[in-house]
């Protein structure tokens, strides 16, 4: 389930393709760097242009195969009929002279229509940090009211036109909430993730809680109450730091000295300044190892290990603490919860993630083998 680059190469699973479509230097490509390969913001300066069509393949909660054309792209020279695609996303540089990328983006709205009348168009905003507030806001009503005026120009058909504009920007996460409401309308599944989530936010009293790709920071599935876009933020810088400090700690639990006497993982211990010494579990130097209860020379299976950590996020009482639970090795439950609830009914919310994961788990499996039958 974790991000590949371009260069991967591409299983035999059913991909959802989307296709990526701009002027130059308008920013499709930094937007894939940023979300997929977490390429540092001040990195994306040193891209070239895009010269021709760049395949990334992505497994996140779906497979996705994403297409990168260059700004010169046509629909006769795209290579491929845009009826393969389920999405199609128009990147616009906020101060880009409007004229030629809304003409470019008419053009393969009309031909998608023809060939694709279900096809999803997502057009982003980009480069939003550019402009003040003011501005900013002025110059995405100015490019939503051309694009529809145009497409009424093309046909009175087009004036409820259903085209979604989103305005983005790689320097906060509003690209991040951009896309995952692109990528939630291809996710077959999501009512079903949704009415987990919904069931765990009424079981442990969370006001709200998010399904997240980790490696991304996209969140795959979200209940019904209304995003909020503080708390979307916070799990997103909540779920940064964790990837940038978790792999400095690891799992006791595949040491040989603590796995043939432990059936489960021993949990992590917190991080101190001193050096760690072996748990009292080991047997001294000569002991002979205690009797298996099977006498097959098989090992046994690896104990899987799902990381939590919580914060709180009030230092008053009642406050309010925001949890992670790793649900599969690449999806992550994000939920705010009452810090009382959470402090005295800690086992409660355990149960709660245990059926949630179990959930999840079988909702993914059989979205694989779904995928793997259609290629059969």
């Amino acid at each position: 389930m974790s991000s590949s680059s371009s260069t991967a190469i591409s299983t035999g699973t059913s991909r959802t393709k989307i296709l990526f479509l701009g002027m130059r230097r308008s920013g499709k490509t930094s937007i894939l760097q940023v979300l997929f390969d977490d390429l540092p913001v001040k990195q994306t300066f040193y891209l070239e242009p895009t010269m021709r069509v760049a395949k990334h393949f992505i497994d996140t909660v779906i497979p996705l195969e994403i297409w990168d054309c260059p700004g010169n792209v046509t629909v006769d020279t795209l290579g491929a009929s845009l009826a393969d695609f389920s999405t199609i996303v128009f990147v616009i540089d906020i101060r880009d002279l409007y004229q030629h990328p809304v003409s470019k983006l008419v053009e393969f709205i009309v031909a998608a229509c023809q060939i694709n009348p279900d096809i999803n168009l997502e057009v982003f905003v980009h480069k939003a940090e550019r402009l003040q507030e003011d501005d900013k806001i002025e110059n995405f009503r100015q490019i939503h009211e051309r694009v529809m005026d145009r497409l009424v120009d093309e046909s009175p058909e087009f004036e409820q036109f259903p085209l979604n504009f989103h305005l983005t920007s790689i320097y906060d996460h509003s690209l991040r909430e951009a896309f995952s409401r692109v990528l939630h309308k291809l996710i077959d599944s999501l009512p079903y993730l949704e009415e987990l989530l919904n069931v765990f936010c009424s079981n442990t009293a969370s006001p709200k809680a998010f399904l997240f790709d980790t490696s991304s920071k996209i969140h795959v599935a979200t209940d019904t109450s209304p995003v909020d876009q503080a708390t979307h933020n916070l799990c997103c810088d909540y779920l940064s730091m964790l990837n940038s400090f978790g792999p400095l700690y690891k799992s006791n639990a595949n040491d040989p000295r603590t796995s043939r006497f432990s059936p489960t993982p021993a949990p992590t211990p917190p991080p101190t300044a001193t050096t760690s010494t072996p748990t009292s579990s080991t047997s001294p130097v000569g002991t002979p190892p205690l009797p298996t209860s099977s006498t097959s020379p098989v090992p046994p299976s690896k104990p899987h290990f799902y990381p939590s950590a919580a914060t709180s996020l009030s230092p008053s009482r009642p406050g309010t603490t925001l949890t992670y639970h790793l649900v599969t090795p690449h999806l992550a439950l994000l939920a705010l919860l009452p810090t009382t609830v959470y402090d005295m009914r800690r086992g409660l919310v355990e149960w709660n993630v245990v059926w949630f994961r179990e959930g999840v788990r079988e909702i993914w499996v059989s979205g694989l083998r779904g995928g793997l039958e259609d290629t059969g």
